[in-house]
C-alpha cells in the first residue's frame, strides 16, 4: 500500500510523518466503496442495487472520495506506525496536516504530526554537592508547641465581663443596611461564631468588635480595597448592623505535670512531655531537610539534563491541575468560571501562570524515571510485603487485612511506586556530597524562610 514514508523531526518532541499510497491502491479503496454503495443505494428511476456507477459518481462522487480518503489514511497510518521508531504518545491522536483530496489516477499523499515520548539526555546525577541548613531546636520552639497543647486542652466559658477582647469567641448577628437604615435582603446572618483576631468572617469585623459588650449592637462602616479577597466586596463601602449575643473566653490549663498526664499516660512529668516534643521536632526537622535535599538534587539533575517536552504532555498536566483546582474550590465548573470572570481572568490565564510549574514537574518525573531505569532500581515482593506489614501495624490491622484493603482500592501499584521513589531518593542522597550550611531556626525551616 505505502510507496513512500518520510519522517521529519520537529521541535517539542514532535514528528511529521508524510505517507504516499500508490494510485492503484487508492483507486481500489474508491472502487470498493463504489460497489458497496451501488448495492444499497436507492435512486429514483433505478431498482435497488442496479444503480450504474456513473450515476453514483455523478451524485455522490465527492462524498465517496472523502470516505475513501479517510479509509486510506487510517489503514496506511496504522501500517506506517508499526515500523516507525518514534511512536505517538497516547495522550492525543496524530493530527492531519491540512486538507487532502483523493484524485483518482494519482498517488495519494498526506501528512500527520504527533508527539512522541521525549528523548532524555541525562545530566550528572552522582557526585553532586549540596549545602543543607543546620537546624537548631530551641526552648522557644518547645514552648510554642506547649502553647498549642494548652490551647487544645483549654475550656471555653462565658466571659464574666462580657467585653469583647482579642482572642475571645463571640457569637454575633449581622445584616447590611443602606443609608436609610433599611436592611438589605439576603445579607442577614444569625448566630455566627468566630474567634476575634482570626479573620474568619466575611466582612473582617475583628477590630470593630473589640470593646463591644454582650447584648449590645452598633452600626459599622467599612470600606474595602479594590484588591480585597472577596470580589463582591472589593472596592465597596458597606454599612453593617452588628449585635454581640455571646462572649466566651478560653481558660488555659497550667503548664505542669497534670497537663502532661492529661495529654498521654506515657508522660509522668512536664519534663517528659518537653523531651518528647523536642524529639518530634528534631524528627520533623530531619524529614524537612531530607525533602529539601531531594528537591535540590532533582532540580540540579533536571537543569543539567536536556528534555524537549511535548506540548501534549504539558496540556495533560495543565488539565490535571485544572481538575484539582476545581475540586479544591468546591465549586462547579460554571461557578468557577464565573468567579474567574469577575476577576477579569480566564482558564487560559491560569494555564499560562501554571505552565512553568507544569514543565518543571514533568521534567522532574522524566529524569527520575530515567535514573530508575538506568540504575535498574526495583522493589521486590518482600519489600512490598514489609511495607504492607508496617502500614497494618500503624492501623491496628493484620497484614492480610491491610493487603486486602489495598487491593480493594487498587493501591498496591501506588505503594510500590512510593517505595521505588524512596529507593531512588536514598540512592541520590548516598551519592551526593552534603555539607552543613548556615544555621536555621526550626520555624524558618518549616515556613520556607531559610
Amino acid at each position: 500500500m505505502i510507496t513512500e514514508k518520510k519522517v521529519e523531526n520537529l521541535e517539542k518532541s514532535q514528528v511529521k510523518l508524510t505517507i504516499t499510497v500508490d494510485k492503484e491502491q487508492a483507486r481500489k479503496e474508491y472502487d470498493e466503496l463504489l460497489v458497496k454503495y451501488a448495492k444499497t443505494a436507492q435512486i429514483k428511476g433505478f431498482r435497488r442495487g442496479k444503480v450504474p456507477a456513473s450515476i453514483l459518481e455523478q451524485k455522490f462522487g465527492e462524498s465517496i472520495r472523502s470516505e475513501a480518503s479517510i479509509s486510506i489514511i487510517e489503514n496506511s497510518l496504522k501500517e506506517a506506525l508499526e515500523t516507525v521508531e518514534k511512536k505517538p504518545l497516547q495522550l492525543e491522536p496524530p493530527s492531519l496536516d491540512g486538507e487532502v483530496d483523493l484524485e483518482l489516477g494519482k498517488d495519494f499523499t498526506f501528512a500527520v504530526t504527533y508527539d512522541y515520548f521525549p528523548e532524555i539526555e541525562l545530566g550528572d546525577y552522582k557526585g553532586l554537592e549540596l549545602e543543607e541548613p543546620a537546624v537548631s531546636i530551641s526552648a522557644e520552639d518547645v514552648n510554642r508547641e506547649l502553647e498549642v497543647i494548652r490551647d487544645q486542652n483549654s475550656v471555653v466559658t462565658d466571659k464574666s465581663s462580657g467585653v469583647v477582647e482579642n482572642g475571645n469567641i463571640v457569637t454575633i448577628n449581622y445584616v447590611e443596611v443602606g443609608e436609610d437604615g433599611e436592611e438589605k435582603d439576603g445579607t442577614s446572618r444569625q448566630d455566627f461564631v468566630f474567634t476575634v483576631g482570626s479573620g474568619y468572617n466575611l466582612y473582617k469585623l475583628d477590630d470593630e468588635l473589640i470593646g463591644m459588650e454582650r447584648d449590645t449592637d452598633k452600626t459599622i462602616e467599612k470600606e474595602y480595597p479594590a484588591d480585597f479577597e472577596d470580589p463582591d466586596l472589593a472596592g465597596k463601602k458597606v454599612r453593617l448592623k452588628v449585635k454581640v449575643t455571646q462572649v466566651k473566653e478560653k481558660q488555659l490549663p497550667e503548664l505542669d505535670d497534670e497537663l502532661a498526664q492529661d495529654v498521654s499516660e506515657e508522660y509522668k512529668t512536664l519534663d517528659d512531655l518537653k523531651k518528647d516534643i523536642r524529639k518530634r521536632l528534631r524528627e520533623a526537622a530531619a524529614e524537612r531537610v531530607r525533602r529539601l535535599n531531594i528537591d535540590a538534587l532533582i532540580d540540579k539533575i533536571r537543569q543539567n539534563s536536556r528534555i524537549d517536552i511535548p506540548e501534549s504532555m504539558i496540556r495533560a498536566e495543565l488539565g490535571a491541575s485544572w481538575s484539582n483546582f476545581a475540586s479544591r474550590s468546591g465549586l462547579s465548573e460554571e461557578q468557577l468560571l464565573g468567579v474567574l470572570q469577575s476577576q477579569g481572568r480566564t482558564p487560559e490565564d491560569l494555564f499560562n501562570d501554571w505552565k512553568p510549574s507544569a514543565e518543571t514537574s514533568i521534567a522532574s518525573r522524566l529524569v527520575i524515571n530515567r535514573i530508575i531505569e538506568k540504575e535498574k532500581l526495583e522493589v521486590s515482593d518482600e519489600e512490598l510485603d514489609k511495607e504492607i506489614a508496617a502500614s497494618a501495624e500503624r492501623s491496628n490491622m493484620t497484614p492480610e487485612q491491610a493487603r486486602e484493603n489495598f487491593e480493594k482500592n487498587n493501591m498496591l501499584d501506588y505503594i510500590r511506586r512510593q517505595l521505588l521513589d524512596r529507593k531512588l531518593y536514598d540512592f541520590l542522597l548516598e551519592n551526593a556530597t552534603i555539607r552543613k550550611g548556615k544555621k536555621t531556626k526550626f520555624l524558618d525551616l518549616v515556613q520556607n524562610n531559610q
